[in-house]
């Protein structure tokens, strides 16, 4: 038994499941994690794919009784209907772009001096979306989430697209972006919340097809053990940020990614450390 592979595993797990739903790029922290940690190649890049399915039940599960209501009233009511076409709709434009250039940001981005530049470009943004708003003391046009149009929802969508550069963020594409179109943060992060899971799902499924010539016995110990952990770290999450969008701002992932993000360039710059 390889331990320090599992032990590899296990804090991998925990930082997809703990960084998935932050506005702080689940992938950017993963390629940098995953560097230190010596642990890359084609098998680890299968690894990372299964662990975020790992994160997204754990969304699954925390909305179970919402996503049933959706399945039982699909043909019935039109408030689940209306969510489920949002969905869909959100989902669209990150489907048809990534397949159209995931291979390619992989080859070129996939790296950490990429993700962290990212981080920093993100974090100053997020800083000057949260002053903007101080300043004009913001009301958003919509509050709930069961309240946005097919346009809010298509619009939070193409934001999602940034997504694919790594260290932007998926949630931060989309909560950050959704206080930009009007969506409170209440509405912004339960959408993001509900648009990873068919995101994601399609996202793993497409990776792990295209790489399924990895996936054998051996491997299935280390995913395993990624993968639960990863569900469990990201419940917290999804349950603690809930929360706390609802008496903070995210002015303090803004400084995180710049912090996080400068180490990094400043350790590549100074060469302490060959990232």
């Amino acid at each position: 038994m390889d331990w320090i592979l599992y032990i590899k595993a296990l804090i991998l797990g925990i930082v997809e499941g703990l960084t998935e739903f932050l506005p702080v790029s689940s992938t950017g922290h993963l390629i940098v994690a995953g560097d230190l940690l010596h642990y890359e190649g084609a098998e680890a890049d299968t690894f990372y794919i299964t662990i975020q399915a790992g994160a997204i039940f754990a969304v699954c599960w925390h909305y179970r009784t919402r996503l049933i209501e959706i399945l039982c009233g699909l043909f019935s009511q039109k408030k689940q209907q209306k969510l489920a076409i949002n969905m869909i709709l959100a989902f669209l434009p990150a489907a048809v772009i990534g397949v159209l250039v995931a291979k390619h940001i992989k080859f070129y981005l996939f790296n950490p001096v990429a993700v962290a530049t990212a981080l920093v470009i993100g974090g100053l943004l997020i800083l000057w979306i949260e002053a903007i708003h101080s300043r004009k003391n913001y009301q958003p046009r919509v509050k709930e989430m069961d309240d946005m149009t097919w346009v809010d929802a298509f619009k939070v969508g193409c934001l999602q697209c940034l997504a694919m550069i790594p260290g932007t963020s998926r949630s931060g594409s989309t909560i950050i972006g959704g206080l930009v179109i009007g969506l409170s943060r209440k509405a912004a992060t339960e959408f993001s919340f509900f648009l990873s899971i068919p995101t994601i799902f399609a996202a793993t499924i497409y990776d792990l097809w295209e790489s399924r010539d990895l996936l054998t016995t051996d491997n299935l110990p280390v995913i395993g053990i990624g993968f639960v952990v990863s569900f469990f770290s990201a419940l917290i999450v999804v349950r603690w940020l809930l929360q706390y969008v609802s008496r903070n701002d995210f002015r303090s992932f803004g400084w995180y990614r710049i912090f996080f993000g400068g180490v990094i360039l400043i350790t590549w710059a100074t060469g302490l450390v060959s990232w």
